[in-house]
């Protein structure tokens, strides 16, 4: 029997054109690299949201959705029990801060990095390089 959703989760494939061409915005908590991301609350939209995790997560407010509101959902992870669904947006902040959170006495994350195409392929795991694929295509990148 196939486990039940219990769990969803929305972010942001978070895009900034630079001179240099596009850059990602990757956040890595521990050894895993993943976008701004964060559990949707009950009654809350999946949009609203993923924007809400991009503000906490890493102090961006200036975010536009260029192309659309269509999103990316993984596979089933964490023993088939929660989904994650990225949106594209963009940005032209480039300062990035990475706030305490107050349950966890530290920040969520540990590092960010705006990450060329190749750099992002490089750092994510296969669940989640999907959703910078489908980013990347939508984007032109």
């Amino acid at each position: 029997m196939a486990a039940k959703i219990k769990e969803r989760s929305a972010g942001v494939v978070v895009i900034r054109f630079t001179d240099g061409g596009c850059r990602f915005l990757l956040l890595r908590a521990f050894r895993h690299w993943d976008f701004p991301k964060g559990a949707v609350e009950p009654g809350e939209d999946p949009l609203d949201a993923a924007r809400r995790e991009v503000a906490e997560e890493t102090g961006i407010q200036e975010l536009s959705f260029p192309w659309g509101l269509s999103y990316y959902e993984t596979e089933p992870y964490n023993r088939g029990r929660k989904v994650a669904r990225y949106y594209v947006g963009q940005t032209h902040q480039k300062r990035v801060v990475l706030p305490l959170n107050e349950e966890l006495g530290r920040p969520e994350n540990h590092e960010y990095r705006w990450a060329t195409p190749e750099g992002a392929r490089s750092l994510l795991n296969d669940r989640v390089r999907g959703a910078l694929e489908w980013a990347a295509r939508l984007a032109g990148c």
